[in-house]
C-alpha cells in the first residue's frame, strides 16, 4: 500500500513556494549541531511498556536507516522478496509519569512510538515497509502506536504532529530555540480524544473508520482516503460538492494565488466539459485537472497530483485544500484565509474537521496539503536547542 512521508518530502517545497517557515521561523545564529536532544515525556496515563523508533534517511549519505539512543546511524541491511525481518530498532520508551532523552541526527524520518507491543518492521530489496493498518493482515494492526515526522538539517529542525494517515495516540511536539521560548504543537483540548471519537461515530457514514482492537478498545480511524480504499468509506462520498463547483466553475472564473509571499501570480480556472483549465495572466494554459474523485481530493494525488514544480503542484495543493475545507463554492479566490469558512458546507472531510476542532491551538495535518494557509501542526526553528515529544492522556 502507499505510504506518504509527508513533512520531509516538501520542506523546501514549503520553504519556496509557500512562504510558511520564515515568519518568526529564526534564522540559524550558528552551525546546528549533528545530533540535538529529544525529551520524550509520557504523559499517557497508561502503564503498558513503551516503544520508541527513529527511523529515517540519512541526509548526509542518503541512506536509509534508524538511529539508536545516543542519535549514532545504523544503515539497513538489504532486504529481501519477500520482505525479511528489519533489525530491532526500539528503544525502551520512558514509563508513565517519566521521561526519557534521546538523540536526533540529521535525518528526515520519523519518530514511531507504540503502547504494549514492538512495532513490525519488514525490509524489501527497495528498503523499508512501513506499517499501513488499513491492511487487516498487517503484523501492526491491532497495535497502538502513532509517528511524528521530522527534518533536522543544516537549516534547522521541522517537527510534526501529524494525523494525515489515522488518528490515534494523542501526543503533542516542540522544539526550544538556543535562548528563547519552546513552540509547541499537536495538544489536544481536554476530553479531545473522546471526543473526536464520539463525534466521528455519530456522523453519518463516517464511523467506519474507527478501528478496534479485539478487545474492543478504540486504536485508531483511518485517514478518509484510506477509509475509501477499504470500503470504510462511500467513495462517493464527495462527489455532490465536486458536482457543484464544477457547475460553479463552468460560468465563473476560479483564482488561485498559490504563493502567499508572491500575490502577483495568479492563476485562473475555468470548467469546459470535464476538465478545468488553469491560465496565467498572460492567457496561456498552463495545466489542467480532470474532475476529481473522493480518493483523488483526500490524498491530495491521483488526479489532484502535486509535482513538486512551481505552477502545477502549487494549484494541486490549493485546490485540494480548497475541496478538502469545502471552501471553493464560498470564496473563488484561493486559498481562503478565512477560517471561519472551513468545512461549512454538508459535504467536506469530516474527519479532518473533527481532528481540528478538537485541537488546543485548531491546527492538524488532518490531510496532506493542510499546510496551504499554514494550518499545519508543525513547528520549527533554525537554531534548534531541544526537540520535544510529549505523549498526552487517553481522555
Amino acid at each position: 500500500m502507499r505510504k506518504r512521508l509527508h513533512l520531509p518530502a516538501i520542506v523546501a517545497a514549503l520553504v519556496t513556494a509557500a512562504g510558511l517557515l520564515t515568519a518568526g521561523s529564526g534564522t540559524p545564529a550558528a552551525a546546528v549541531p549533528a545530533t540535538i536532544p529529544l525529551k520524550i515525556s509520557n504523559n499517557s496515563g497508561r502503564g503498558d511498556a513503551l516503544y520508541i523508533y527513529n527511523l529515517g534517511t540519512n541526509l548526509a549519505t542518503g541512506q536509509q536507516g534508524w538511529a539508536d539512543s545516543a542519535g549514532n546511524f545504523h544503515a539497513w541491511p538489504a532486504g529481501g522478496n519477500p520482505p525479511t525481518p528489519a533489525p530491532d530498532a526500539s528503544i525502551p520508551g520512558p514509563a508513565n509519569g517519566q521521561s526519557l532523552t534521546i538523540r536526533m541526527p540529521k535525518f528526515s524520518g520519523r519518530v514511531y512510538f507504540s503502547y504494549g507491543q514492538k512495532l513490525v518492521f519488514k525490509l524489501t530489496t527497495g528498503g523499508l515497509v512501513q506499517p499501513a493498518v488499513q491492511n487487516p493482515s498487517d503484523p501492526n494492526r491491532n497495535i497502538l502506536f502513532s509517528w511524528s515526522e521530522y527534518t533536522l538539517n543544516d537549516s534547522g529542525l521541522w517537527i510534526n504532529s501529524t494525523q494525515v494517515d489515522m488518528f490515534s495516540v494523542p501526543y503533542a511536539v516542540g522544539v526550544q530555540p538556543t535562548g528563547g521560548t519552546t513552540k509547541t504543537t499537536g495538544h489536544l483540548k481536554p476530553g479531545g480524544y473522546n471526543a473526536f471519537f464520539n463525534s466521528l461515530r455519530s456522523q453519518p457514514g463516517w464511523a467506519g473508520l474507527i478501528q478496534t482492537a479485539p478487545n474492543g478498545g478504540t486504536l485508531r480511524a483511518l485517514s478518509p482516503l484510506y477509509g475509501v480504499e477499504t470500503g470504510g468509506l462511500a467513495a462517493n462520498v464527495m462527489d455532490d460538492y465536486v458536482n457543484r463547483v464544477w457547475s460553479k466553475y463552468s460560468s465563473q472564473t476560479l483564482t488561485v494565488t498559490p504563493f502567499s509571499n508572491q500575490p502577483n501570480t495568479k492563476y485562473f480556472g475555468r470548467v469546459s466539459g470535464n476538465t478545468m483549465n488553469f491560465t496565467n495572466s498572460s492567457g496561456q494554459t498552463v495545466t489542467s485537472f480532470q474532475k476529481p474523485d473522493s480518493a483523488s481530493i483526500f490524498g491530495c494525488f491521483k488526479l489532484l497530483d502535486a509535482p513538486n514544480d512551481l505552477v502545477r503542484g502549487p494549484i494541486s495543493r490549493t485546490l485540494c485544500a480548497g475541496y478538502n475545507r469545502s471552501t471553493l463554492l464560498v470564496n473563488p479566490n484561493q486559498p481562503d484565509a478565512n477560517n471561519a469558512n472551513f468545512y461549512q458546507d454538508g459535504v467536506t472531510n469530516q474527519y479532518s474537521k473533527k481532528v481540528h476542532q478538537q485541537m488546543v491551538d485548531g491546527k492538524a495535518y488532518g490531510f496532506a496539503f493542510d499546510d496551504v494557509g499554514a494550518h499545519e501542526a508543525l513547528v520549527h526553528d533554525g537554531n534548534p536547542a531541544q526537540a520535544y515529544l510529549t505523549l498526552d492522556p487517553f481522555n
